[in-house]
């Protein structure tokens, strides 16, 4: 499995970087999960977008599906050399709004998934838990069905204990890491300090932290994350175009 980091900031596009969208491929399968603002232009580096299989998120913040839009006006103005007929795209239904805006044309197809599935997608089968954020987003599991390697995204959520359960094992961890350890007041994301805590409760093998600030030294981010994740475990900090395979 392979996951390429196509944007990284929370909340908006910073210094010619995208917010959050991963491309995850297995074979000739190619899924990409979230699609911010800038996703689609970092894509084409890497992929016709009308190669992908279907595209998932986590949830409806603009920083998140921001490009699902131009993505399908892209397949509404390439009717040929589609991969697929119409482009799946996987979205929860508490907010049936946003939902119902994954449809467009006969062009893409929204599809829904809840917390209790196990989605069978081609080479994955896919996992999904409710993270405590303002609206409803989930945390995803991604496990590749021929070597049994996992992938977790904790997607935008503030910390609890039950993301340890969901996250134990995972080959590669990628963390909503937005806050740095002194962050006072309300939290609707992990500070560093958790995020590396989630990583050694979990006992993850690779940690990537993501959705990153647009503030402060994202070395400093990086060093309190290692620092309470111990030096068992790699820790790396978002990179754009950055591969990681599994």
């Amino acid at each position: 499995m392979k996951i390429r980091i196509l944007g990284y900031y929370g909340g908006y596009p910073y210094d010619g970087v995208g917010t959050s969208g991963y491309l995850v491929q297995s074979g000739n399968f190619n899924l990409l999960l979230d699609c911010g603002s800038g996703v689609l232009l970092e894509l084409e580096k890497y992929l016709d977008p009308l190669q992908l299989d279907a595209v998932l998120l986590s949830h409806y913040h603009h920083d998140h599906k921001a490009d699902v839009g131009v993505l399908e006006y892209y397949w509404q103005l390439h009717s040929e050399n589609r991969k697929e007929n119409t482009l799946p795209i996987y979205g929860n239904i508490d907010d049936k709004i946003n939902f119902d805006g994954l449809t467009w044309n006969d062009d893409t197809k929204g599809i829904p998934y809840h917390e209790n599935d196990t989605l069978n997608l081609g080479p994955f089968l896919i996992e999904f838990m409710k993270t405590q954020h303002p609206v409803s987003a989930y945390a995803v599991k991604i496990i590749e069905k021929s070597t049994n390697k996992i992938f977790v995204f904790t997607a935008d959520t503030k910390y609890f204990d039950g993301l340890i359960n969901f996250c134990k094992n995972a080959d590669l961890l990628i963390t909503d890491t937005n806050f740095y350890k002194n962050k006072q007041g309300t939290k609707w994301h992990m500070t560093s300090e958790e995020s590396g805590y989630l990583a050694k409760q979990s006992n993850a093998k690779n940690v990537i932290i993501s959705h990153l600030p647009q503030y402060g030294s994202l070395n400093q981010l990086l060093y309190e994350t290692r620092a309470e994740a111990g030096s068992n475990i790699n820790v790396k900090i978002a990179k754009l175009g950055l591969q990681f395979n599994i």
